[in-house]
């Protein structure tokens, strides 16, 4: 069963950020905005095991699959890699969903968050790519993917080693593009021109571009008046081909209204849109950087091994984008690879007295620290 483009509604209700009280998801406004959601002809629900730590499977149940006919709604969930140590993990986690969720099957199913070594050496190991497929031969699920957060290369090997995935999820914003850790728009040209069908996450960078710079905000508000700060980053994922659903992880009720009405009607950007977009961007991501060229002329000398050019490529990316969790996973990746941390500096100049661009690294690894050793 191939996955048709065209009949995928191109806003998804992301459940990773249910709208809460006291402490706990609530359920009547989740009825709700699932209400307006599904009433606006659009069907997509992506949940996963660990989201709302564990609940949002359970609440989804709750809000729809108990007051929905079971063909109107497509329902797609992940297996996550850090919640299993063997093969039965697999079998045991999977049946839970299904009870969670109150359902036979599963539309859509994901190996959750795949990258550089870790979840994807744990998906190879417990064999996760052929179980999946006995799933799907089972009936137990409809399409079987992936969600992705590595490097350009290792999303090749996968693909190259899985040619059996039908679709993949991928974090892409107009911000990310061109982002050295995210880097979605060589994500989004691999899967492009191998034809695979791309569910988005963090269309709005986790609300980032939903609020900006008064100027900025004003350029927007000069070409559409009555527009949405958010709406111009939805339009701009929803104008690119081959883009099957574009995830919103909506809160509230308000939310729900503005995205349906960016989708119901959508408009892709014109190419004057495109410009602006452009244009907002080279200035939301004009700050300081840290001058590295990455020669790596620092790096062999160092008696802490620590990755120099890397630390700062990570603390750029912070600067620029305004992302925490990526720079810090991508640190983490260099310290679990044997690297030193950015405090581990005994300050002995090494680095700067090989260093061409003359940068005061010393310094800069202990602001570097305060960023991503916290």
């Amino acid at each position: 069963m191939s996955i048709q483009l065209e009949t995928m509604p191109k806003l998804g209700f992301g459940l990773m950020r249910l709208p809460e009280k006291e402490g706990k998801i609530d359920i009547e406004r989740v009825c709700r905005m699932v209400d307006a959601y599904m009433e606006a002809g659009m069907n997509y629900f992506d949940t996963a095991y660990v989201y709302h730590g564990g609940n949002s499977e359970k609440a989804i149940r709750e809000a729809l699959v108990n007051r929905y006919p079971r063909d109107r709604f497509m329902l797609a969930t992940k297996l996550p890699a850090w919640c299993m140590k063997n093969e039965a993990d697999r079998d045991r986690i999977f049946n839970e969903q299904l009870d969670r969720c109150g359902v036979d099957y599963f539309d859509f199913y994901l190996l959750h968050s795949i990258e550089d070594g870790g979840n994807g050496e744990t998906y190879e190991r417990l064999d996760c790519f052929n179980w999946g497929q006995q799933k799907k031969a089972e009936g137990r699920i409809r399409h079987f993917g992936f969600s992705f957060h590595g490097s350009p290369a290792y999303l090749t090997r996968i693909l190259d080693a899985h040619p059996e995935i039908e679709f993949v999820q991928i974090q892409l914003n107009y911000a990310d593009w061109n982002n050295p850790v995210v880097r979605s728009g060589e994500l989004y040209e691999i899967l492009r021109s191998r034809n695979i069908p791309m569910v988005i996450m963090e269309p709005v960078k986790g609300g980032t571009l939903a609020s900006l710079t008064p100027e900025l905000e004003a350029m927007y508000k000069s070409a559409r008046p009555e527009a949405s700060i958010a709406s111009w980053a939805l339009r701009f994922v929803g104008s690119l081909p081959g883009v099957m659903t574009i995830l919103s992880g909506m809160s509230t009720e308000e939310q729900m209204r503005d995205n349906i009405g960016t989708f119901s009607d959508f408009e892709p950007l014109t190419d004057e849109e495109k410009a602006l977009v452009d244009r907002v961007r080279a200035i939301m991501l004009n700050v300081p950087q840290i001058g590295c060229t990455a020669c790596r002329y620092c790096t062999p000398g160092c008696p802490m091994n620590i990755s120099i050019p890397d630390v700062f490529r990570a603390v750029n990316t912070m600067n620029l984008y305004g992302d925490v969790f990526r720079p810090k996973a991508f640190y983490g990746g260099l310290i679990g690879q044997g690297h030193g941390r950015a405090s581990a500096c005994i300050a002995c100049g090494q680095c700067e007295s090989v260093c061409p661009q003359h940068l005061p690294i010393i310094e800069l690894l202990k602001d570097a620290s305060t960023k991503l050793d916290a």
